[in-house]
C-alpha cells in the first residue's frame, strides 16, 4: 500500500460506521472465563508481560478477536489461543468480551527513559513519515473507541504492545490470502503499514508509554 493510499484508508476508517457492540451476559462470562485466567489473570489483569490483560478491553474488539483466533485468522505460534477458541460459540464469545470490558485494568507503570519519546508519538506522530498519532484512534488517555472496535491500549503490558508492532510491521499478525493481504481487515492492513514505519526504538518507546496510562 503507497503511503497516499494509507491516509485515504486511514481517513475512511475513521468516518466508518460503527461496529455493533457485543450483545452477551457479563454474568454468564463470569464462569466462561475460568479458563481465560490461568493465563490472562484474575479478572483480566495478567501478571506475565508476554499475555495481554483483558480487563477493560472493549468488547467489540475482544469478540472480534477471539473469532478471529477461532478460524485460524489471528497467528497464535503456539496455537494456544486457537485451541481456546475453536469451540466457543458466538454466544460464549459475546458473554466472555462483555465480561472482561466491565473489569477494572490494573495501573502499571511506564520505563522513565523512553515514556516521553512515545508519548510525543502516540499524540503527535510524525508527519516527515507519514505516522499518523495514535491518539486519533486510540484515544487521549488510550481508551480506544468502542463504537469502532478500536482496541484499548492503557494499562497493557508494554512487552506484549511491542511484540504487537512488530507482527503488524513484518505482516505476522494475521493470515495473508493469496494475494499477500492480510486477512484481519482493513484496519489490520492500516496497521500493518502504519507499523511499518516504525523502528523497533519507536515500537519500545510508544509501548512504555501506553503501559503507565491511566
Amino acid at each position: 500500500m503507497s503511503r497516499m493510499s494509507l491516509w485515504v484508508s486511514f481517513v475512511l476508517c475513521l468516518c466508518a460506521a460503527p461496529l455493533s457492540l457485543a450483545e452477551g451476559s457479563a454474568e454468564a462470562g463470569v464462569a466462561k472465563s475460568a479458563t481465560c485466567a490461568a493465563c490472562h489473570g484474575p479478572n483480566g489483569n495478567s501478571a506475565n508481560p508476554l499475555w495481554p490483560s483483558l480487563a477493560g478491553q472493549n468488547a467489540a474488539y475482544l469478540g472480534a478477536q477471539l473469532k478471529s483466533f477461532r478460524s485460524s485468522i489471528r497467528i497464535n505460534s503456539q496455537g494456544v489461543m486457537t485451541g481456546i477458541a475453536t469451540p466457543l460459540s458466538d454466544q460464549d464469545i459475546e458473554d466472555l468480551a462483555l465480561y472482561y470490558s466491565q473489569q477494572t485494568p490494573a495501573g502499571l507503570e511506564a520505563d522513565p527513559s523512553t515514556w516521553k519519546n512515545g508519548d510525543k508519538l502516540y499524540r503527535g506522530g510524525d508527519r516527515a513519515r507519514k505516522i499518523p498519532a495514535c491518539v486519533a484512534c486510540h484515544g487521549p488517555v488510550g481508551l480506544g473507541n468502542p463504537e469502532a472496535g478500536w482496541p484499548a491500549l492503557r494499562a497493557q503490558h508494554a512487552e506484549y504492545v511491542a511484540k504487537q508492532l512488530g507482527d503488524y510491521a513484518a505482516g505476522q499478525r494475521y493470515t495473508r490470502n493469496s494475494k499477500g493481504e492480510s486477512q484481519g481487515g482493513n484496519d489490520a492492513l492500516i496497521m500493518d503499514t502504519i507499523a511499518a514505519q516504525l523502528s523497533t526504538d519507536d515500537m519500545h518507546n510508544l509501548a512504555s508509554y501506553v503501559q503507565g496510562m491511566r
